[in-house]
C-alpha cells in the first residue's frame, strides 16, 4: 500500500472501549453523590479562579491520560497551542520544528508571537540529533503526531524519547490533534512535557481546548488567565467530558470503515479511480487518485449525492455524513498534482458502502 509506512496504528475497538471505561472510571472518582447530574458553575470559584466544575474536569482528563495537570481553554486546538506556546516562549524566540509544510494555524501562531522556525527533518534521525546537538538555542521542541505530509514516517515515542536523551532540558510540545483517544496514545503519554488538542474534534462543544502535561507549566497558564470571560465555564466542560465518553469508540468504528473504503476501491469496485490509500492528513482517511482530472468536479457533485463537500472541524459533533473533500492544504504544496486529480475521503459515522454509493454517482455523472 502507498505510503504504509506513513500510517499512524489506531486503537483496535477493545482498546476504545477500555479508554471509554477508563474515562468514566475516573469521572466516578471525582463525581459522588450524584454530583455528575449537576452540569456546572460559572465565574471565579475562590479555591480555583476558574469555575469549579472546570477544575474537576480537568482532573478527570489529567488522570486518564496519567499526566499531572490538564488546562481547558478557550480556542480549540490553534488556541491549546498557542496559549502553552505563550507560557513556554518569548517573542523572537527559536523553535525547534519539522522541516514538512506546517498546518496553516501553526503558522499563523508562529508568525504572531514571532517565533523563529529551527528545521530539521524529523524523517531523519542524523540530521535531528545534528540540529539538536548544534542548536543550544532553541526554547521548544514542537512536534506534530498526524502526518504533515504523506511521505513522514518518524514515530512520535522514538522522536521524543531522543529528544529527551539529546537535550533533557528542552520542553516538547506536541501536537495531538486528530490523533487524541484515536491513536495508541497522546505525546504527553510516551514522555512529552506537553499535549494540546481539540475537544471539539472528540464530539465536544466547539471553541475549548485541551492541554495536558506538566503542573507547573499548567499552573502558570491558569495564573495567567485570571479573567472571568476567558474562562472554559462549568456546564461547558461538563458537556465536553460527557461528549468525550463517546470519541474513543466511535473513532474506532470510523477506523475500520476507513480501512474497509481503502479496500474496496483498491479491489477496483469502482471504475475511474487509479489509486486508494490511507494518510493521516489531518484526520485518517483515504485518500483517492483519479485517472482523470475531474476532481474538483466530483467534489462539486458529491454534495448532491448527500455527502459533506467542506469541513466543520473535520470529525466534530455536527460531521456524522461522510466527507468527500480535496486533499488537505499541506499535502498539496508537496503535491500540486493532487488538486485536480485527488479525493479526500472520511467516511466519519457512515459506511464504507455508503462512501461507494455517494462517490460511484458523482463519478459517473462528472465523466457524462
Amino acid at each position: 500500500m502507498r505510503y504504509e509506512q506513513s500510517i499512524l496504528q489506531n486503537r483496535t475497538l477493545e482498546e476504545a472501549k477500555r479508554l471509554q471505561f477508563q474515562l468514566i472510571d475516573e469521572i466516578t472518582k471525582e463525581f459522588t453523590n450524584n454530583e455528575f447530574y449537576q452540569t456546572g458553575d460559572v465565574g471565579l470559584h475562590p479555591a480555583y479562579q476558574r469555575p469549579l466544575t472546570t477544575a474537576r474536569v480537568e482532573k478527570v482528563l489529567a488522570r486518564c491520560f496519567g499526566a499531572e495537570a490538564c488546562a481547558l481553554v478557550r480556542g480549540s486546538g490553534t488556541g491549546a497551542i498557542r496559549t502553552i506556546l505563550s507560557v513556554l516562549v518569548e517573542p523572537g524566540d527559536s523553535v525547534l520544528v519539522h522541516t514538512a509544510p506546517m498546518y496553516t494555524t501553526t503558522k499563523e501562531t508562529f508568525r504572531l508571537m514571532g517565533l523563529k522556525p529551527s528545521q530539521a527533518d524529523y524523517n531523519d534521525r542524523e540530521q535531528l540529533v545534528q540540529l539538536l546537538e548544534q542548536d543550544r538555542v532553541s526554547k521548544v521542541f514542537y512536534v506534530q503526531h498526524a502526518r504533515q505530509q504523506p511521505t513522514d514516517t518518524y514515530c512520535l515515542q522514538d522522536v521524543i524519547a531522543l529528544v529527551k536523551v539529546k537535550r533533557p532540558d528542552l520542553p516538547i510540545v506536541v501536537d495531538d490533534n486528530y490523533c487524541a483517544m484515536k491513536m495508541k496514545g497522546i505525546g504527553s503519554e510516551y514522555g512529552a512535557d506537553y499535549s494540546t488538542f481539540s475537544g471539539f474534534k472528540l464530539m465536544g462543544p466547539q471553541g475549548i481546548g485541551i492541554i495536558i502535561g506538566r503542573r507547573e507549566g499548567i499552573e502558570k497558564l491558569h495564573e495567567r488567565n485570571y479573567s472571568g470571560g476567558g474562562q472554559v465555564q462549568g456546564y461547558e466542560a461538563h458537556e465536553l467530558l460527557r461528549s468525550m465518553v463517546f470519541a474513543p469508540v466511535m473513532l474506532a468504528i470510523q477506523n475500520e470503515q476507513v480501512e474497509q473504503l481503502c479496500e474496496r476501491l483498491m479491489n477496483g469496485e469502482i471504475p475511474g479511480v487509479r489509486e486508494a490509500y490511507i494518510t493521516n492528513s489531518q484526520s485518517k482517511n483515504v485518500i483517492v487518485e483519479l485517472e482523470q482530472p475531474i476532481a474538483q468536479k466530483v467534489i462539486e457533485l458529491a454534495s448532491k449525492y448527500g455527502a459533506a463537500t467542506y469541513p466543520v472541524g473535520a470529525e466534530s459533533r455536527f460531521e456524522l455524513i461522510p466527507m468527500i473533500y480535496r486533499v488537505s492544504g499541506s499535502f498539496l504544496e508537496s503535491q500540486p498534482k493532487l488538486r485536480d486529480y485527488g479525493l479526500r475521503i472520511n467516511p466519519m459515522k457512515a459506511s464504507a458502502g455508503t462512501v461507494i454509493r455517494i462517490l460511484q454517482g458523482a463519478l459517473d455523472e462528472a465523466r457524462g
